[in-house]
């Protein structure tokens, strides 16, 4: 029949790889790719009795804090509790200012209740604080919160600002300046959108150092085949864990001044800086600082979340982004933008406010957390323990949560990566899950210079654990080069 005779020829499924958006499969997320697919793959194995070489997989390939055993902040979780539960509030096992802080947030929410929406660019009193939060950082420099967004973690508000910033076609698509190695959210982001990425290299030799003559090499070249219109930093660097210094980023802002460019400044790991004389200063401060000519003019959309510094609460996916001198009709149009998903989610926004506005030392919650020493002290044994490894060296790790050390590696295991078309640094770091089930990522996937390999590895496993870690890489890296040799 001619029904059957259709069915036949329309069999073809209606989205199938040659209908879908072609700028998706361009798209690649190094940090959840084949390499933990595989992870998860032997975790079942395992789980099943299949016999390895190891008894579990340890998962140093993503900065997820909790998931390596970190311990959440006590008054953080009550808050939410009490927010989530307000019949909480009767129970004396709870104490006065974790109570009183659930009132204040939950007061600010439609029906007193978590489940309602809030306004798009998040619950005003959060914003407030989020305002008065960045003001004490910034040595009373003034924030606003109407220039400050809530966001579904930084990563949101990083693709919303990627996306207002995209247009054009052809030689006039927008450029967008990244670093490499960079953190693949943003490559991936550039892809999705049919972006233009321009990639500036750090300096490897200089613990990973910005140069202005590299920002000025990069968008020069750039110039023939797009139209430059942002630049992204991300400081503390991931996944590079370098401290700017305060003189790079003035020289930063400049050239941006100069060049005409956006700044996008992802500083989501502000509060990880352990290497002595470091420290972190923000790009919106340094750009007040260096007077009007800049801070009236230089359009920046800064970045924090509540996934990583000492919190590590990855999973609640709370985040802001704060944006400075943007032209009035254009943030007009980003809140258009954001209120089509109608709003963070509010347990995200709840976590949010305790990060901003934590437990005053006069207040019965009030916790020192250790985390950031235990982290510095990670971060120096890593550096340690790699750079006694013939074959590997590992830069300071000045701060964020990631060592990226350089593998040298024999020209066999180069030539035996080219036969499986993989590239080499993903052909070791396979083999090392393979063989000592951790798991960590290639540096092809963030972006190297041509003939370097490294990988990426988080220093979240507890101390004990990362000394294991350590201690594997290092035999193993011992056999994989006699193997290859």
């Amino acid at each position: 029949t001619k029904w059957a005779i259709n069915q036949q020829r329309h069999r073809e499924k209606v989205l199938n790889m040659n209908t879908m958006n072609p700028n998706v499969k361009r798209v690649e997320y190094a940090v959840r790719g084949p390499i933990v697919q595989r992870a998860v793959q032997i975790e079942k194995e395992l789980k099943e009795g299949v016999k390895k070489p190891f008894s579990e997989v340890i998962k140093a390939n993503i900065g997820d804090a909790h998931a390596m055993g970190q311990k959440p902040i006590t008054f953080f979780r009550q808050v939410v509790a009490l927010c989530a539960y307000p019949d909480l509030l009767e129970d004396n096992k709870f104490p006065d200012d974790a109570k009183n802080r659930a009132r204040r947030i939950l007061q600010s929410c439609g029906g007193g209740s978590l489940g309602a929406y809030s306004a798009s660019t998040g619950i005003e009193v959060i914003r407030q604080d989020v305002a008065r939060y960045i003001e004490k950082r910034d040595g009373g420099i003034p924030s606003n919160p109407d220039n400050i967004y809530l966001s579904t973690g930084a990563s949101d508000a990083i693709v919303t600002m990627l996306k207002l910033l995209t247009s054009g076609e052809g030689k006039t698509r927008s450029g967008v300046m990244i670093s490499i190695p960079q953190y693949p959210l943003y490559s991936a982001a550039l892809a999705e959108l049919a972006a233009v990425q321009i990639s500036y290299y750090l300096d490897e030799d200089k613990c990973w150092g910005l140069d202005v003559s590299e920002l000025r090499r990069a968008v020069e070249a750039a110039r023939e085949h797009c139209k430059p219109r942002a630049l992204c930093i991300i400081n503390p660097g991931n996944p590079t864990g370098q401290v700017q210094s305060r003189q790079c980023i003035e020289d930063v802002i400049r050239f941006a001044a100069e060049e005409r460019l956006f700044l996008m400044a992802d500083e989501v790991y502000q509060d990880n800086v352990y290497a002595e004389g470091c420290q972190f200063h923000s790009f919106k401060k340094v750009l007040f600082e260096m007077g009007p000519e800049y801070s009236n003019t230089v359009e920046l959309a800064s970045f924090h979340s509540t996934s990583k510094c000492y919190m590590g609460e990855c999973g609640f996916r709370g985040g802001y982004m704060e944006v400075i001198n943007m032209d009035p009709q254009v943030k007009l149009q980003l809140t258009k933008l954001v209120s089509v998903r109608l709003c963070p989610p509010i347990p995200g926004q709840v976590l949010l406010d305790l990060v901003v506005n934590p437990p005053r030392p006069d207040e019965p919650s009030y916790e020192r957390t250790a985390n950031l020493e235990i982290l510095a002290e990670k971060a120096k044994l890593t550096e340690q323990i790699f750079n006694t490894v013939s074959g590997i060296r590992c830069n300071p790790v000045q701060g964020a949560m990631y060592t990226f050390p350089r593998l040298t590696l024999p020209e066999k295991a180069i030539a035996a990566a080219k036969e499986k078309g993989q590239a080499p640094d993903m052909f070791y770091c396979m083999k090392l899950l393979e063989e000592t089930g951790i798991c960590l990522v290639p540096g092809s996937g963030f972006g190297q210079r041509d003939g370097t390999h490294h990988f990426r590895m988080t220093i979240l496993p507890a101390t004990e654990k990362l000394k294991i870690v350590l201690e594997n890489i290092r035999a193993f890296h011992k056999r994989f080069t006699e193997e290859f040799s």
